[in-house]
C-alpha cells in the first residue's frame, strides 16, 4: 500500500512545521525582530585618559582643549559624544554605534604660536561582540619628537571589556557603564607616544536607543504644487519674513561645569521649548524679520534656561533675541532674572556674522565666537569680566516653510535599559537576560487568543503523532528501528518557550 508510507512521512513534517509556527507565534515580537534593530539617538562618555587631561591643563603643558562638533562636557573629567547612529543584532549580541563630535588638545606653546602638544581626538565608534570590543577613533596628531602631523580615520584605540555582560536581548534601547578601556599598540602610535600600549585608558559608558528596522514607506503620489501655494513662499523671502529659526547657545562650558560642580551644587531647567544638546540650548520659534539686500536680521527666540544653586546662584534667560547689522556686527540679547531683579533685552554677548547671505532657504552662522558684553557681566554678578569669552553662537532662520533647520545633537532617551554584569546577584541578571524593557517578558503582555490558538495547535499535533502511532506496523523485538523516527519534533524546552535566547 503506497499511500502509508507517504502518509508515515508527512505527517510528522506536518507535526514539526505546526510546532515551528507555534513556537515562532509565542515568542515576543521584539526576539523575532532582534536581529534587524538600528541604533538612532545616544551619548557615550569617555574622559579618554584623566591625567593626560590634568598633564595638558597643568602648569607643565599649561594648555588647554576645545570641543568641536557638539560635543560636551558632562562631571568632571568626562567628554560627551553625541547623536549615536549604527546597529544592534539582539540574536548575537553584536553592535555597533558611531558618535559625533571630537575634542582639541593643545599644549607647550612654542614661541611662534605653535604648540609642541596639538591632539584632536574625534568621532568614536563603539564595536561590541563575544565578550569584548574596540573603540574606534579619528585622530590628528603631531608627534612629540619630530613635530610631523598624522591623520588617521577609525584607528582601533582601545580594546573594551564587557566583563560578563550579556548583550543578547532585543530591548528598545542599551546603556552601558564604565566598560574598562586599554589602550591598543596603534592607539599608543596616534596618541603621539604619550602612552605605550596596554595603558589603562577612562573607562567608556554609553546610553542609546535602539529601534526596528525601518520598513519601505508606502508610496503615494504626491499632489502637484499649484500657484496658490507656492507664490506666499516666494511673496514671505521677498518680504524677509521667517519662517522659523533657532540660536544654539550653550552661555560657557565652564559656567555650566560650575553650576552642576561641588561649589555650586545646582541644575538647570529648560521651559517654553528650550532644548538641551549637550554643549548648548537650543532656543526654538524664531520670528522676525531679515534683508537680504543688506544682510540684517532681527529676531525673536522662545524658550528659557534658569540656572540655580549653592552660593545664591539663580539667573534665567529667556526671550532670546538676535540681531545683526548691515556691518556685519552680531549681538545677542535675553531678558535677564537674577536676584529677582528682572531686566528686558540686556546685550549679552557680541559675534561676527559678516555674511549673512541664504543658502537652500537657510541664513546660518556656524560657531561665531562670543564675548561677553558690560551689561552681560553684571547679568553673571560680576562673574565674569567684560570681554571674556563665552561659547560661541550659532543662529538659523528658515526664509521659506520647506527649509529645514540643523539638526540638533540627539542624545537619545534618558530612560534606557541595561544588560547586567553576570555577577550582579540572583535574578539581576540571568544569563541572556534582554536588555531592553522587559515588556514583552510579563505574560500579562501576551493576547489570550494566540495562547489557545496554540494550545489546540499542540493538541492537535499530539493526536496527530498518537494516529500515525497506531497505524505503523510495530517493528520486532531488538530490531533497528525501534528509537524515535528521524524528523519527529521534540517538545520546545522552557527557555524556548519563555522566548529568552
Amino acid at each position: 500500500m503506497p499511500a502509508r508510507p507517504r502518509l508515515c512521512t508527512q505527517v510528522p513534517l506536518l507535526c514539526a512545521a505546526v510546532l515551528a509556527a507555534v513556537i515562532a507565534a509565542l515568542l515576543p515580537a521584539d526576539q523575532a525582530h532582534a536581529a534587524s534593530r538600528t541604533v538612532q539617538g545616544g551619548r557615550l562618555d569617555w574622559g579618554i585618559k584623566s591625567s593626560f587631561q590634568s598633564y595638558v591643563t597643568g602648569p607643565t603643558a599649561n594648555g588647554g582643549f576645545s570641543l568641536t562638533g557638539g560635543a560636551a562636557t558632562v562631571g568632571g573629567s568626562q567628554f560627551r559624544f553625541h547623536s549615536a547612529a549604527g546597529t544592534y543584532d539582539g540574536s548575537s549580541g553584536a553592535f555597533t554605534a558611531g558618535f559625533s563630535g571630537g575634542v582639541h588638545f593643545l599644549g607647550h606653546r612654542k614661541a611662534d604660536g605653535t604648540h609642541q602638544l596639538d591632539l584632536t581626538i574625534s568621532r568614536p565608534t563603539v564595536r561590541l561582540s563575544g565578550g569584548g570590543g574596540t573603540l574606534y577613533v579619528d585622530v590628528i596628531s603631531k608627534a612629540k619628537g619630530t613635530g610631523a602631523v598624522t591623520t588617521s580615520s577609525q584607528v582601533p584605540f582601545a580594546s573594551l571589556s564587557l566583563g560578563g555582560i550579556d548583550m543578547k536581548g532585543g530591548g528598545d534601547a542599551v546603556r552601558l557603564q564604565n566598560l574598562p578601556a586599554t589602550l591598543t599598540a596603534q592607539g599608543a602610535r596616534s596618541f603621539a607616544g604619550y602612552y605605550t600600549a596596554g595603558t589603562a585608558l577612562d573607562p567608556v559608558s554609553l546610553s542609546v536607543d535602539v529601534r526596528a528596522a525601518a520598513t519601505e514607506p508606502t508610496r503615494t503620489p504626491s499632489p502637484s504644487p499649484t500657484p496658490t501655494t507656492t507664490e506666499p513662499k516666494a511673496r514671505k523671502a521677498a518680504a524677509g519674513r521667517i519662517a522659523d529659526g533657532a540660536v544654539d547657545w550653550g552661555v560657557r562650558r565652564t559656567f555650566r561645569e560650575y553650576v552642576t560642580g561641588a561649589v555650586a551644587d545646582g541644575e538647570w531647567k529648560l521651559t517654553g521649548g528650550a532644548q538641551d544638546g549637550g554643549a548648548l540650548f537650543r532656543f526654538p520659534k524664531g520670528s522676525g524679520t531679515y534683508d537680504e539686500k543688506k544682510g540684517t536680521l532681527d529676531a525673536t527666540f522662545a524658550g528659557a534656561v534658569r540656572f540655580t544653586g549653592e552660593q545664591g546662584l539663580d539667573l534665567r534667560l529667556s526671550a532670546v533675541r538676535a540681531e545683526v547689522t548691515a556691518a556685519g556686527k552680531g549681538t545677542l540679547r535675553a531678558d535677564v532674572v537674577r536676584a529677582g531683579e528682572t531686566k528686558k533685552k540686556v546685550p549679552l554677548v557680541t559675534f561676527t556674522a559678516a555674511d549673512l547671505r541664504p543658502a537652500q532657504g537657510l541664513a546660518r552662522v556656524v560657531e561665531a565666537p562670543t564675548k561677553l558684553t558690560a551689561a552681560g557681566a553684571d547679568a553673571f554678578g560680576g562673574m565674569y569680566r567684560a570681554g571674556t569669552e563665552m561659547d560661541p553662537v550659532s543662529l538659523a532662520v528658515a526664509l521659506t516653510d520647506s527649509a529645514e533647520l540643523p539638526a540638533l545633537p540627539d542624545l537619545g532617551s534618558t530612560e534606557s535599559a541595561t544588560p547586567k554584569a553576570a555577577d550582579a546577584g540572583p535574578g539581576k541578571n540571568e544569563p541572556g537576560a534582554e536588555p531592553g524593557t522587559g515588556a514583552t517578558a510579563n505574560g500579562s503582555d501576551v493576547p489570550a487568543l494566540p495562547i489557545a490558538l496554540a494550545a489546540a495547535s499542540l493538541v492537535a499535533v499530539a493526536a496527530a503523532y498518537l494516529f500515525l502511532r497506531r497505524r505503523r506496523p510495530h517493528p520486532a523485538s531488538g530490531s533497528p528501528g525501534t528509537s524515535a523516527t528521524p524528523g519527529t519534533p521534540t517538545a520546545p524546552d522552557a527557555s524556548d518557550a519563555s522566548g529568552k535566547s
